[in-house]
């Protein structure tokens, strides 16, 4: 092991040297981090290294090999302040390179302090209860892994089924961690230990991902992600639900014209499908009706609609009478503020009443 702190330092004072000779104002510090940092190295362990910039000139220090002697290949990658910046920001669960790297050279103390102030804000956030906003941008990272499961579900051959799944698990497990509020410290070859640390999460949530890694046909492998997606779906929908709601009472110009809008919108189409036996417009109606509907409960506290619980392919007519039932249930919501809708006897007392 004293062979590999000495193989280390000698990269680190190239890079110091090289910086020196070809960018001396760029190089800002050089921090260790990935096995050497943590502790996790062996014989065969590669250096990690954040080594921070200032500008372009910078990227002349990047350099990347293999060591003969040892069978182990190095990449010295840089990092620009603009990178750990929004690592800051915690918009994924990979920030241990600003986290955690122990730094063992800096230009000058100013480089010091700007990191650390990085890294507090990281730390805020992170020690902050889930929030709104965090649980979005944990969604985010899901609907990634939603994508990438289509993709699976779509593959045409092994091969690239094993590829879009490989990725569906990469944005689960980023996904988990991000509802956690939590990143990732000792990187893959521990995640699993990571993760059954983390409280918001898949019951079984590591041995599901086995499952998928395990499986030798198309058939297993889909069987076995579709568990895993539908109950990390079930933890965010849990996750969500336990949150504070942001939503406000209803006043009445918040409502105002919203059922009059699904009256016009919707309404007629409805019918029209029956008369046309027509399952796709009855359908997209009630879609179009259902996002109007969430839309309005992201933001006011109105009650809760299953647009869908009476749709009938077979029968378009109980569709359009379930349809009357819930607009004429949303009137309660203009009841609930002293609303009316606006309603005239034919287009001439609209005009009159418009226009005077």
């Amino acid at each position: 092991m004293k062979d590999l702190e000495i193989r280390n330092q000698k990269i680190i004072d190239a890079i110091i040297e090289k910086a020196k000779r070809v960018c001396p104002e760029s190089l800002a510090m050089i921090g260790i981090c990935g096995s050497f940092a943590t502790g996790d190295y062996y014989e065969k362990s590669d250096l990690d290294l954040l080594v921070l910039i200032n500008d372009d000139n910078g990227w002349q220090l990047s350099c990347t090999f293999i060591q003969d002697d040892l069978q182990v290949g190095h990449d010295i990658y840089c990092t620009t302040w603009e990178k750990l910046e929004y690592d800051s920001l915690y918009n994924n669960p990979n920030i241990a390179k600003l986290m955690d790297s122990k730094i063992v050279y800096c230009a000058d103390e100013k480089y010091m302090e700007k990191l650390e102030a990085l890294r507090k804000k990281a730390k805020d956030n992170l020690s902050a209860p889930l929030s709104k906003y965090d649980y979005l941008k944990a969604e985010k990272t899901l609907k990634e892994a939603e994508h990438f499961y289509l993709m699976t579900m779509t593959a045409e051959n092994m091969t690239e089924l094993r590829v879009q799944a490989g990725y569906t698990l990469y944005y689960i497990e980023n996904a988990v961690a991000m509802l956690n509020k939590k990143y990732f410290r000792y990187g893959v070859k521990r995640v699993y230990e990571e993760l059954a640390l983390m409280e918001k999460k898949p019951h079984n949530l590591c041995e599901m991902i086995e499952s998928v890694l395990s499986g030798r046909s198309s058939e297993e492998i889909k069987s076995s992600l579709t568990t895993l997606v539908q109950e990390t779906m079930g933890v965010f929908k849990k996750a969500n639900a336990d949150l504070p709601t942001d939503r406000k009472p209803i006043t009445a110009d918040s409502v105002k014209g919203t059922y009059e809008e699904m009256f016009s919108n919707w309404r007629n189409k409805t019918y029209a499908a029956v008369n046309e036996n027509n399952p796709h417009l009855a359908y997209m109606s009630l879609i179009s009706f259902s996002a109007m509907l969430s839309e309005l409960s992201e933001e006011w506290e109105i009650a809760e609609y299953n647009v869908f619980e009476n749709y009938d392919p077979q029968d378009l007519r109980k569709t359009t009478q379930a349809f009357d039932e819930l607009i004429e249930k949303y009137l309660q919501e203009y009841k609930k503020v002293d609303l009316q809708p606006e309603r005239y006897r034919d287009i001439d007392e609209f005009v009159d009443r418009y226009l005077g």
